[in-house]
C-alpha cells in the first residue's frame, strides 16, 4: 500500500460525499495526549457532517488489566470496553461546543442534521449484537469501521499517537497490535475509503476537512 497522492475529485463527486458523514475513530492514546485540541479544533471547524467514535483509552486498558486480575469472562470485558468508550465520548463532547453525544443511528443522525458533530457512544446499539464477536479481537477500531457502513459512511480516518510512513496495510498494522484483529477483514468489506493519521498531521486533517476537493490526506490503509 502507498501514501501516493490520489486525484483530486471533481465538484459533482465532492458535493456527493459532503452529504455523507465521515467517521472519525480517535485512538485512545491520542485522547489522553497533548496534541488532542488541535484535532478537536481540526473537526469542530469542518464544515462536514463528522462522527467522532473515541477509543477507551486508559479506561478500556483498565478493563483488560481487571479481566486479567480478576478472570472474568470476556462477554462482561466487552461490555465494560464498551461502558469506557461510552465515557470517553462524554468527555470528548464535553470539550468542544456543538460536539453531541449520541447512542443510536437515529440520535447520530440527528446531531449531523443540526450541524452538530457527533460523537459516538456505543453500548446501546452494539452490547446485545449477536453479529459482533464480545471479545478483544473487536476494538474500537473495528467497531468505527462497522459503524461507518451502517451509516453510509464517505470515508473512515483512524488517528493513532503514531509516526505515520509511507506504506500502511491493515494485515500489517494488525500484526503490530496498532489495531485489533477484526480491522483487516472489515476494511477490505468498507466500502469506502480508510486512511491512518498520526502525530503532527492535524494541519494537513484541517485542511482537507475544509475543501474536500482536495486529494485525501493521511495515508490509505488496504
Amino acid at each position: 500500500m502507498s501514501s501516493q497522492a490520489l486525484p483530486a475529485m471533481t465538484d459533482e463527486h465532492a458535493l456527493a460525499l459532503k452529504q455523507r458523514p465521515v467517521v472519525v475513530k480517535l485512538g485512545g492514546s491520542v485522547v489522553r495526549s497533548a496534541e488532542l485540541p488541535a484535532w478537536l479544533d481540526a473537526i469542530a471547524a469542518s464544515p462536514l457532517p463528522i462522527v467522532v467514535v473515541p477509543g477507551g483509552g486508559a479506561l478500556a486498558d483498565e478493563v483488560r488489566a481487571a479481566q486479567a486480575r480478576l478472570g472474568f469472562g470476556d462477554g462482561a470485558a466487552h461490555r465494560m470496553a464498551l461502558l469506557a468508550m461510552d465515557q470517553l465520548a462524554w468527555a470528548v463532547a464535553g470539550l468542544r461546543a456543538g460536539f453531541e453525544v449520541g447512542d443510536t443511528e437515529e440520535a447520530l443522525r440527528a446531531s449531523l442534521v443540526h450541524g452538530r458533530v457527533a460523537v459516538w457512544a456505543p453500548y446501546g446499539l452494539v452490547a446485545d449484537r449477536s453479529d459482533i464477536p464480545q471479545s478483544w479481537t473487536v476494538t474500537s477500531d473495528s467497531l468505527a469501521l462497522w459503524l461507518g457502513r451502517r451509516l453510509g459512511a464517505a470515508c473512515c480516518y483512524v488517528i493513532k499517537s503514531i509516526r505515520r510512513h509511507a506504506k500502511f496495510g491493515a494485515m500489517q498494522l494488525a500484526r503490530d497490535g496498532v489495531v485489533d484483529e477484526a480491522f483487516p477483514a472489515l476494511v477490505k468489506d468498507a466500502g469506502f475509503p480508510v486512511f491512518l493519521l498520526g502525530r503532527g498531521d492535524q494541519r494537513a486533517f484541517a485542511a482537507w476537512l475544509s475543501d474536500m476537493s482536495r486529494p485525501p490526506c493521511g495515508a490509505t490503509i488496504d
